[in-house]
């Protein structure tokens, strides 16, 4: 089989490494707008067998040109070319997934569905850590209770070593982080799906060798599974993992309008305040210190009649400051999973479609052991 990945950033980077070493993949392939790093990524990463090249994915023929080779395609550059892409690999009649990020690019491409299934191909959106993972984790855990009650998802990105005064590092875009913190949270609630604001509700918790922590809402981590879900279980909601006092200190610099993207006159000169803070948390949170990457998925309800608790739980921790970050290894994993799964003949399912609807969590569950991520699963 052929698989190609679209972006040579850090998750697709982490998505080629995978590929290359998966079952049955005879021809990568890593495609990004910059040719130069391309070439070097497909070197370090891919293998004999890897090509690369240069590609401008706002170019749906190109991108349809480049898809008629391969059987499955990895999206990981930024979520609004994934509609383009959709759209190409339909054509090409080639299986998609995506990193995705955004749940109005996500309908948007889910409204594809009725022309995926005529070119009898999957695309499957939102398939990275949260969104993406936890998905899966989710239907399996629906699948072994006889009713289910709630659905509680908590994941985080964190330093393994945490710096003062935020006690965080970036592990993946600021822009994908301003948007988890200041867009609308989706969350279901007697059955209903309700908004919730983000960066509100803190809880404390705990991982065993880690110790004290906070959870708060935060945006897209639920995907498309209050949609799935509503009217089939009571409550189901996201929030995002940091060092405790994070989210107080970082909520007041996004009210006083920091997430802004509308520009203020600063000496003569028009700025975007989120422009202004992307910066300031690249230049500063950026950092080479090991990650670690926390999950905890927790499914309550009833089988046969008794209340039964099943709790998912990941630990993984960046080895080294030569090997991938757990953040790569966690995002990028997953979705490649699924893209090997699906031009392996692994998913039946045509169409666009949510991953908790297609995946099979008995056949996608071992493959992430496979690659060393340790999924404890406890029942309880």
């Amino acid at each position: 089989m052929k698989i190609v990945v679209l972006g040579a950033g850090l998750m697709g980077r982490a998505a080629l490494y995978d590929v290359t070493m998966a079952e049955g993949v005879e021809v990568s392939g890593v495609f990004d707008i910059d040719n130069r790093l391309a070439t070097e990524i497909a070197s370090k990463y891919g293998n004999e067998n890897t090509i690369s090249g240069q590609l401008d994915v706002s170019d749906e023929n190109a991108v349809f040109r480049i898809l008629q080779d391969f059987d499955a395609v990895i999206s990981c550059v930024t979520y609004k070319y994934n509609p383009i892409i959709t759209k190409a690999a339909i054509r090409a009649k080639c299986h998609m997934v995506d990193l995705g990020g955004n749940n109005d690019t996500v309908n948007s491409q889910l409204e594809m569905d009725a022309e995926a299934k005529e070119a009898g191909v999957i695309i499957v959106p939102d398939c990275g850590l949260a969104p993406g993972m936890v998905s899966v984790l989710t239907a399996d855990g629906m699948a072994k209770l006889d009713t289910v009650d709630s659905v509680k998802i908590r994941v985080g990105g964190l330093p393994q070593s945490p710096r003062p005064p935020l006690n965080y590092q970036m592990v993946f875009s600021a822009e994908g982080l301003i948007n988890e913190y200041w867009e609308p949270c989706v969350i279901l609630e007697n059955g209903q799906k309700k908004t919730v604001n983000p960066m509100s509700a803190i809880e404390e918790l705990s991982f065993d060798g880690i110790g004290d922590l906070e959870a708060f809402y935060t945006s897209g981590g639920t995907s498309t599974l209050p949609d799935t879900y509503e009217n089939k279980l009571d409550f189901l909601d996201y929030k995002t993992i940091r060092y405790p006092g994070h989210c107080m200190m970082f909520k007041p610099m996004l009210e006083i309008g920091l997430a802004s993207r509308q520009t203020i006159d600063v000496n003569g000169q028009q700025v975007e305040p989120r422009s202004l803070l992307k910066a300031v948390l690249d230049k500063n949170l950026t950092s080479t210190n090991l990650d670690m990457v926390l999950v905890r998925v927790t499914v309550e309800g009833k089988k046969d009649g008794a209340d039964k608790k099943i709790v998912y739980e990941i630990i993984d921790r960046q080895a080294s400051k030569d090997s991938l970050t757990a953040m790569m290894r966690t995002t990028a994993f997953p979705a490649a999973i699924i893209a090997w799964m699906a031009a392996a003949g692994h998913i039946d399912k045509r169409g666009c479609q949510p991953q908790e609807l297609v995946v099979n969590p008995s056949l996608f569950l071992p493959q992430l052991q496979k690659r060393g991520i340790n999924l404890v699963i406890r029942e309880e």
